[in-house]
């Protein structure tokens, strides 16, 4: 560890110094040859801002800044992908594109002059040579003051009420539900739980919210109470009673497979001929025939029948093509259950 421990020392000397230390000085703290603070310096000048300065023809080194800032600063890579990920956020309509630009405008105004002429160079190109794609799908507008609303009630601990269209309705209706989760993708939800009651929570999608506020009524999730199992329940956002899913994929799209989530709680088996079997729990049946469409015939149902049925409904309806699939369909179009 003796090699360390020099680091170390000489980084915080050079950071403790206001006039900067020579080679010799470097040295000298260390308990080394020249030669050796040397290639200390330049190991530490890969990490930190080492400042050089003159002194009557000999050279002065010193870290500039504190220390805990070096280790906290961002670097190119970082912003780079705060900054992509907003605009990708921005160019898919999700709810949370205002607040990622704000945070990669925060991020690079904590910046100050020295560090931005620094990280200038590796920023420009990586910003402008790195997007992130986005799928065809929903582009739904949702208002920052519906998300802040919702947001503002959970971190209150209190209900949200808003007017709420549903699919089909002609006129909105007045909900109060305790704020139980957000879900951000193309299209963003709320899990609304009913106040008393004893049924299962319910997405509501949050471009079909109006007068959205923080009700007076208290309501907070059940401390036991998991978003990620709630959503693992189902293939997408329906909500429905589980079945077991028995999926066979061919033995030329079996590498494909083994490298795809159909379902977080997913278990393959190795079939003889190269088949792969894929199973998991869930339910969302329409939104998984949906899905099995883009695999062009490479998977098999082998249970439960109910989606064998479900695939011969959409086969029936026209959607047997994958070109005439509607993308939208894979995401849900938020149908209460209440």
């Amino acid at each position: 560890m003796a090699k360390l421990d020099r680091l170390l020392t000489l980084v915080n000397a050079l950071h403790d110094t206001s006039d900067g230390l020579t080679l010799d000085e470097m040295a000298e703290t260390i308990g080394a040859d020249r030669r050796t603070a040397e290639r200390l310096r330049d190991v530490i000048r890969l990490h930190f801002d080492l400042e050089e300065l003159a002194d009557d023809r000999r050279k002065r080194f010193r870290i500039v800044g504190s220390l805990r800032r070096v280790f906290t600063r961002p670097n190119a890579a970082e912003i780079a992908a705060v900054q992509e990920a907003a605009a990708a956020a921005r160019r898919s309509g999700a709810a949370q594109a205002p607040l990622l630009e704000s945070l990669a405008e925060k991020v690079k105004g904590a910046l100050d002059d020295r560090e931005k002429r620094r990280l200038d160079p590796d920023l420009e190109p990586l910003v402008r040579l790195q997007r992130h794609h986005v799928p065809a799908g929903p582009a739904l507008t949702v208002s920052h003051e519906v998300l802040a609303q919702v947001q503002g009630a959970i971190m209150a601990g209190a209900c949200v009420e808003f007017d709420y269209l549903r699919d089909g309705a002609s006129e909105a209706s007045w909900r109060r539900v305790i704020p139980a989760g957000l879900i951000h993708g193309p299209v963003t939800y709320l899990i609304g739980q009913i106040p008393g009651s004893e049924r299962e929570p319910v997405p509501y999608r949050l471009d079909r919210m109006s007068a959205v506020r923080i009700s007076n009524q208290p309501g907070c999730a059940a401390e036991d109470w998991d978003l990620d199992a709630w959503m693992g329940r189902s293939f997408g956002i329906w909500r429905e009673d589980g079945h077991d899913i028995v999926l066979r994929v061919c033995p030329e799209a079996a590498p494909r497979a083994r490298e795809w989530r159909f379902h977080p709680a997913q278990v393959f088996e190795e079939e003889e001929g190269g088949e792969l079997l894929v199973r998991f729990h869930s339910g969302g049946l329409r939104e998984l025939a949906e899905h099995l469409f883009t695999w062009g015939g490479d998977v098999a149902i082998v249970a439960p029948e109910d989606l064998r049925e479900m695939m011969r409904e959409r086969l029936a309806a026209g959607q047997g093509a994958l070109g005439d699939v509607r993308p939208e369909l894979s995401q849900s179009d938020g149908r209460e259950n209440s």
